[in-house]
């Protein structure tokens, strides 16, 4: 009878024991994702600013920091040009750059999205475990920035081509070119221009969600990148050994 008792209790014992290692496996599997979840993570995290930016650029009228802009100094001539009775040329122009801005980000969603698709889940940890708050949309931009432009370059031409505003900025730009005693010149075509811009502030975008996804647990929207990111959280205080 006492050795059936031994028995059950040895049993018990190991049962517990087994219980409390299998939880302590269970933990872990569940608080620390995989290689290819923290890349999934990722690029869900990168994907979620992409959407935003193409919602912002769908109306970039009414987004200050989206609206067209004239390159560097050009601005300032414009501004001449205006004084001298250019007003309307410059806004009809301003507002068909801003119509094919928008059109070329509705026809460039699929790019996009493809880049971030293909990006590597070799890189994930150290991306995902850093002080650098942008540092998975600078990974992004290494890595796709010029196939970018050379895929989104001739959807920017198209469009602006499409809203006549090739036209109506070669009128400003000869007249900017023209003005007496000046050595100042600007380009007559702003393709090139308008498509690094707009991708520059697709890219912005996409930092400033992600930073808000590193600092913010609001914004961390799914159960993935909640994980891989409370996860981060937590490496990243083992390394400061706090």
């Amino acid at each position: 009878m006492k050795f059936k008792s031994f028995i059950v209790g040895f049993f018990c014992l190991f049962t517990i024991s087994s219980c409390d290692q299998l939880k302590q496996i269970g933990t872990s599997i569940l608080t620390n994702p995989s290689s290819y979840e923290m890349g999934m993570g990722l690029k869900e995290a990168l994907q979620q600013g992409l959407f935003k930016s193409f919602d912002a650029y769908s109306n970039p009228a009414n987004n200050p920091a989206l609206a067209f802009a004239f390159p560097g100094d050009a601005q300032k001539i414009v501004n001449l040009a205006n004084k001298a009775g250019l007003g309307s040329v410059i806004t009809k122009t301003t507002d068909k750059f801003n119509n094919a801005i928008a059109k070329s980000f509705t026809a460039a969603k699929p790019i996009f999205l493809n880049s971030l698709q293909n990006m590597s889940f070799t890189d994930a940890a150290s991306i995902l475990i850093t002080d650098n708050q942008q540092a998975a949309t600078d990974y992004f931009k290494t890595t796709t920035n010029t196939a970018l432009m050379n895929a989104f370059r001739p959807i920017v031409d198209s469009s602006i081509k499409a809203e006549g505003a090739n036209k109506e900025w070669k009128k400003i730009a000869d007249i900017i070119n023209n003005i007496p005693f000046s050595n100042f010149k600007v380009e007559s075509s702003l393709t090139d221009f308008i498509a690094a811009r707009a991708i520059d502030e697709m890219y912005k975008m996409v930092a400033d969600e992600e930073k808000k996804i590193r600092t913010d647990l609001n914004f961390r929207k799914s159960d993935l990148v909640k994980k891989v990111f409370s996860y981060a959280d937590d490496e990243l205080k083992k390394k400061k050994g706090q």
